[in-house]
């Protein structure tokens, strides 16, 4: 990875508390290949740092993150496709960062602005979630054409039931309101203290043994690596980024329509 692409994501460390910053303001943090494989990294050198006890992860600007870059994940050619596997680059896959670990410390997403997608997804496999007041989150996966199985499967995790199947299946923006009613999140935070009050949830957290956290966190993401995986071995073969359907609702994004009609193929 150049040098440029490792300031897409920037990592530090104080009083046992590492901070994990997306760093792609100008597009809303949206995650191309190269900021999904410094994620990883970050996340790498924070599951290693003998001291740090606890992340966060948060995005700088607007918002977390809009979720996957449309322009440069989605609208590959066919033949891209079928190499990757899907739209993510070789290499670049974020449905197991949280799941590389070897000393299963605990993270915390601190959320603000939008979360949609791909950053969804990231969210909702950390172990503790604030939000800001009025974040809104959405399963951009449904209405995009790829499906939201992953998603209802993650939500379902943290106790969403019913609430959860909805937002799967409908693919509509809820807010951080409807999110603590529904057990989805932990805490609230007033509008712009988001990662203030993400920090004091560390230190509440930090201030315990930290194997004895860890022990926790092994077993949580356990479980929950478990679920995607039963959910990836249903969904994969249906090659849904491969679908006329996803085609039309990606180049419609690109290009600020309207999409559909869509055919169901």
């Amino acid at each position: 990875m150049n040098d440029a692409a490792r300031h897409l994501v920037e990592y530090r460390c104080e009083d046992h508390i590492a901070t994990i910053t997306l760093n792609r303001p100008e597009k809303l943090n949206a995650f191309s290949d190269d900021m999904v494989v410094a994620l990883s990294e970050a996340l790498r050198r924070f599951d290693i740092d003998q001291d740090a006890f606890v992340g966060i992860i948060h995005g700088a600007g607007r918002a977390f993150s809009s979720g996957a870059d449309v322009q440069q994940r989605q609208l590959r050619r066919r033949e891209e496709f079928e190499q990757h596997g899907g739209p993510q680059g070789w290499g670049a896959h974020a449905g197991d960062l949280l799941t590389r670990a070897v000393n299963w410390k605990p993270v915390i997403a601190a959320a603000h602005g939008y979360v949609m997608g791909l950053a969804l997804g990231i969210v909702l496999e950390c172990d503790l979630i604030v939000a800001a007041a009025g974040t809104k989150f959405q399963v951009t996966e449904t209405p995009r054409g790829l499906g939201g199985a992953k998603y209802w499967a993650l939500l379902n995790f943290r106790g969403a039931a019913a609430f959860g199947t909805e937002m799967a299946l409908t693919g509509r923006f809820f807010t951080a309101e409807e999110a603590l009613e529904n057990r989805i999140i932990n805490r609230i935070a007033p509008e712009g203290e988001h990662l203030a009050t993400a920090r004091e949830l560390a230190q509440t957290v930090a201030a315990n043994p930290p194997l004895s956290v860890r022990a926790t966190v092994r077993s949580r993401r356990w479980y929950m690596d478990l679920l995607e995986r039963d959910v990836a071995m249903q969904t994969a073969p249906l090659k849904l980024y491969l679908s006329e359907d996803f085609h039309e609702a990606a180049l419609a994004f690109a290009e600020k329509r309207v999409s559909g009609p869509f055919k169901g193929r």
